[in-house]
């Protein structure tokens, strides 16, 4: 599944031609490509050409898609203005804010993802490395995972400041709604990069980086999740701030479902700019085993905080 448009018709042939490779020309999964727009022929059909499943090209509802009539644009502008000045990324970009908002509280429920159980997440422009012999779908059924990961990551605090207080008032009302064995220790660690646990009210700014994920879309149509991202439009923070689908699906993961059902795909060599997930193993070629950034970037790693904190014995052994 990716949301896509007709200009970016080369960056999604990019990664599709190395997930068709690598993995689907095996299992002949269908694609759904969403856009807010309309598809070109153009685009379908070199679409078409390039992959081995069936394909759906599909519009998303303006209803859905732009933002809400209850948003105070002032407030808004006002609150854009601050987090451009303080330099977080697409702060005034209001495709951008759709786009979160959509991808934490909309894609799942279009009526094309709706005959679908599973889903995976992929970008234009993003790498592959890994030959993949197994069924990823069947791996995530058979061992009853619910959310599958690459990378983890620390978010730009300034973005999710006030994520995690809105989430505690949300859970005052519905204390029953947190899993007993929820990622707790990961989502407020403030061990690593302790200013921002500080500037995000309690909430480490760990996130599941969602450019890629594999995961079950009956956990977003499940109660506890969509009581909750409503609360969170009530509140406006995709707009007023700019809270990202990744955080919205790890808080969301975290707190209300086993941590035992989430799984990081290790052996899936993967890069989203500047980041990357690069195994050892010969079915890995063309990354550096053990790669994961700049030097500069290194301390934006979560990664070990969720193997320490979170992983059991039996998952770590688990591919």
């Amino acid at each position: 599944m990716i949301l896509v448009r007709n200009k970016e018709l080369n960056g999604a042939l990019h990664t599709i031609h190395q997930i068709e490779d690598n993995f689907n020309k095996k299992f002949h999964y269908p694609y759904v490509f969403l856009n807010d727009g309309k598809f070109n022929d153009g685009f379908k059909n070199r679409i078409r050409e390039a992959v081995s499943g069936e394909c759906y090209f599909e519009r998303i509802d303006a209803q859905d898609w732009s933002q809400p009539a209850s948003i105070d644009t002032e407030r808004q502008k006002k609150a854009m203005k601050q987090l451009d000045s303080e330099g977080v990324g697409y702060a005034k970009q209001v495709s951008y804010h759709n786009m979160c908002r959509y991808y934490s509280r909309g894609f799942y429920n279009h009526p094309r993802m709706k005959q679908f159980k599973y889903y995976w997440r992929f970008e234009p422009n993003t790498d592959y490395y890994s030959d993949l012999n197994y069924d990823v779908f069947k791996f995530m059924q058979d061992n009853h995972k619910t959310y599958g990961f690459t990378i983890s990551l620390y978010d730009v605090e300034q973005s999710v400041k006030t994520l995690w207080p809105e989430t505690l008032d949300f859970l005052k009302a519905h204390p029953d709604y947190v899993n007993p064995n929820a990622a707790t220790q990961w989502l407020t660690e403030n061990l690593q990069n302790p200013h921002k646990t500080e500037m995000a009210q309690g909430y480490s700014t760990c996130h599941f980086w969602s450019n890629f994920e594999i995961a079950d879309m009956d956990f977003y149509r499940s109660k506890p999740y969509s009581d909750w991202v409503e609360h969170l439009e009530k509140a406006g923070g995709f707009y007023y701030e700019r809270w990202g689908d990744a955080p919205v699906h790890s808080v969301g993961v975290g707190l209300f479902e086993d941590k035992k059902k989430v799984h990081w795909f290790r052996d899936i060599g993967y890069k989203h700019h500047p980041y990357t997930n690069c195994p050892n193993g010969k079915h890995t070629k063309g990354c550096t085993a053990g790669d994961f950034t700049y030097k500069h970037l290194k301390d934006q790693n979560c990664l070990t905080n969720w193997w320490n904190f979170e992983m059991d014995d039996a998952d770590k052994a688990l591919y």
